[in-house]
């Protein structure tokens, strides 16, 4: 085995502390990555508190980037020095319906969580609020030449949650997408969207974030809590990402799609209340996502070393995740945390 540092959560609390952290020895086709930089998202905050359900103590992290520092004798895409990305899973069987579609993170066999359940042997992983970390080469990706590594972090998670449902849904030039929730995964939601071509609009309760919006690449904000504005949007819109993360009605938004128009909910993973007749006059959809397989996150990697599209985030080091994760927590930052482990050396 392998020893390393990170930080462990204890009794549901964001107080994580510092402790050693075992990794296993690297397989023929395993690597070895120093992580640099890990992104803090939200689902890291819901299941450190055991929101939906109790996992114990856990290591975080589930994006993040870093070099490579050493490769199994079976290794062929990459070598000590190599920058790479890691996202939300590690492992899957392969050989699956899901797997065969390139949806690795659909499983059905259950894919290795980056952080969570290892799906060989039951066997818990622990995530990237680490110092290094040991995964299959087939699970990481080259990073971009062009892409400053901190800012790349969070792609690998709030990115492709955000373009999966974008290029199933066909965004492109002459849609328009909606996106509720201008946070962390809003925001890059937004570029993505605008740079596939599409005219964007951020919904949001205030008009507070109009001025970051129309920074970001949208066209306009409306204020959700207008009823003229809705009114004027009905039936606007052919795609809503919704990345609220907290429980909100729902129906609204539905009122703001067109004519098979598609809502998706990604942002929080509870339980809504929704009548049926909501969907049906419209023929709407209503459709959720989680993460993407290998695929997509190559094919996403991709289009934002192609196009500058990277997070914008606040860096701060690993020791400060306590404040990180609170205030996230408040809502309070401008639009995802990055964690520098380098000061877990």
């Amino acid at each position: 085995m392998r020893t390393t540092t990170g930080w462990r959560s204890h009794d549901h609390s964001t107080d994580l502390r510092r402790v050693p952290v075992k990794r296993r020895d690297l397989r023929e086709d395993d690597i070895a990555v120093r992580v640099d930089y890990c992104g803090v998202c939200h689902s890291d905050l819901h299941r450190i508190r055991g929101t939906l359900f109790d996992e114990g103590d856990l290591v975080p992290g589930h994006e993040f980037t870093g070099t490579v520092t050493a490769a199994g004798p079976a290794v062929t895409r990459f070598a000590a020095g190599d920058r790479v990305a890691v996202g939300t899973i590690v492992d899957s069987c392969g050989v699956c319906a899901m797997c065969q579609a390139g949806q690795e993170n659909f499983c059905l066999q259950g894919a290795t969580s980056t952080y969570g359940l290892n799906r060989r042997d039951g066997s818990k992983t622990d995530g990237g609020y680490s110092r290094e970390y040991v995964l299959r080469e087939t699970f990481a990706y080259p990073l971009p030449p062009g892409l400053d590594p901190a800012a790349a972090a969070p792609l690998m998670c709030a990115g492709i949650t955000m373009w999966e449902p974008m290029r199933v849904a066909g965004v492109g030039p002459g849609r328009q997408v909606a996106v509720a929730g201008l946070g962390g995964l809003g925001h890059l939601g937004v570029k993505l969207a605008a740079a596939l071509g599409a005219e964007v609009t951020v919904l949001s309760r205030t008009p507070d974030k109009t001025d970051d919006a129309l920074k970001l690449g949208a066209a306009g904000l409306l204020v959700t809590t207008d009823g003229e504005q809705l009114k004027q949007a009905s039936g606007r819109f052919d795609l809503i990402l919704d990345t609220i993360s907290a429980p909100h009605d729902v129906p609204p938004l539905l009122s703001l799609l067109g004519l098979d128009g598609t809502l998706s909910l990604l942002g929080y993973p509870g339980e809504i209340p929704l009548r049926i007749m909501d969907l049906i006059y419209g023929r709407k959809k209503l459709t959720s996502s989680g993460t993407g397989g290998r695929k997509g996150t190559a094919d996403l990697l991709a289009f934002c070393g192609e196009h500058g599209i990277a997070a914008d985030i606040e860096l701060l080091p690993s020791s400060q995740v306590q404040q990180a994760l609170e205030r996230l927590a408040d809502g309070d930052v401008r639009y995802r945390f990055v964690l520098d482990v380098s000061d877990l050396d």
